[in-house]
């Protein structure tokens, strides 16, 4: 069974003094797999908080079909099997971490034992534990969205969908959720979640599915979206003193691009070809080879491929 399956969903808008309708999500089709770590990616705007905000039956769709689980998301019962970080979460800055969770834990209707149990385990999790009696208005922004994330689990739900839960981490905090995402997946766990930092998407999902204007684009592994894309060679390399722009029209038939920075030359080439030359060019020239590196389009070349695709024809279609 799918864990979450949305079918030609559309959402209109009307806003300004002439009402004019805005489409913030466009006939959009996606499955996620019970199981899977799906990484749901756009540009600010591209629809992704709509979509969740159906998909949790905080927003109705204009139309299309979204189920959790088989089951309609307007079914109040399957929220049970939910855990849900919103983009711009409300903490009750009053409460401690501990309480806050507590609070959660009352609304799923855990009985105290239960409760104590998740929020010991689930602040050991974050990171938070030495926090666990600190007021929340003392937090920082990072803590802040951990506890959240923290909160998303208070129930210890099937499916676990965050709205770009990485905002406001520095790297440690980043890489805290990262891992605690592959633990949920290693549960068994379905974890549906949107974000801007793409290197991190691309280490952890199974699949990645990219919306533009409202509409999916690409969908599919990394493998499926990037297994066709050429891999280009990078050389970097240090000329002789003073070779530098003699050494950058040497390569520049031979190369896809040419940066300098400081005494080093980097130039991306496309084919073992090219490196050939370009390295008997760099050697002939009394240069040192820094390194060589063959490099797959990265999930972020590939949006911004998508992207400025969009922009030179008007729009998605």
């Amino acid at each position: 069974m799918d864990a979450i399956q949305i079918e030609n969903l559309s959402k209109h808008y009307r806003s300004g003094f002439r009402m004019r309708r805005f489409e913030a999500v466009r006939d959009l089709s996606l499955t996620v797999k019970e199981g899977e770590i799906y990484g749901f990616i756009g540009p600010n705007g591209a629809g992704k908080t709509t979509t969740i905000k159906i998909l949790m039956g905080l927003a109705n769709p204009t139309a299309g079909s979204v189920k959790i689980f088989g089951k309609s998301v307007l079914e109040v019962a399957h929220k049970a099997n939910v855990g849900f970080l919103p983009e711009r979460p409300y903490f009750y800055e009053y409460l401690t971490a501990a309480e806050f969770l507590d609070f959660y834990g009352q609304l799923f209707n855990l009985s105290a034992p239960v409760r104590k149990k998740r929020i010991d385990e689930l602040l050991e999790r974050v990171s938070l534990s030495i926090h666990r009696d600190t007021p929340l208005r003392k937090f920082s922004k990072g803590m802040l969205q951990r506890v959240g994330v923290a909160q998303a689990l208070i129930n210890d739900p099937k499916l676990v969908v965050l709205d770009e839960p990485m905002s406001g981490l520095d790297p440690l905090g980043r890489m805290l959720i990262r891992d605690l995402i592959l633990g949920l997946r290693k549960q068994g766990k379905t974890v549906f979640f949107s974000s801007h930092i793409l290197s991190d998407v691309e280490l952890i999902c199974d699949r990645v599915g990219i919306i533009l204007g409202g509409r999916r684009k690409e969908e599919g592994t990394l493998d499926q979206l990037l297994g066709h894309k050429e891999r280009l060679i990078e050389v970097i390399a240090r000329p002789v003193p003073g070779g530098m722009e003699r050494l950058v029209e040497a390569l520049r038939p031979l190369a896809l691009e040419l940066s300098t920075q400081g005494d080093r030359l980097l130039a991306r080439l496309k084919d073992e070809a090219g490196k050939q030359q370009s390295l008997r060019i760099v050697l002939e020239q009394g240069g040192d080879i820094e390194s060589v590196t063959q490099r797959r389009e990265s999930l972020e070349d590939l949006f911004l491929d998508e992207l400025n695709a969009v922009k030179q024809t008007g729009g998605p279609r």
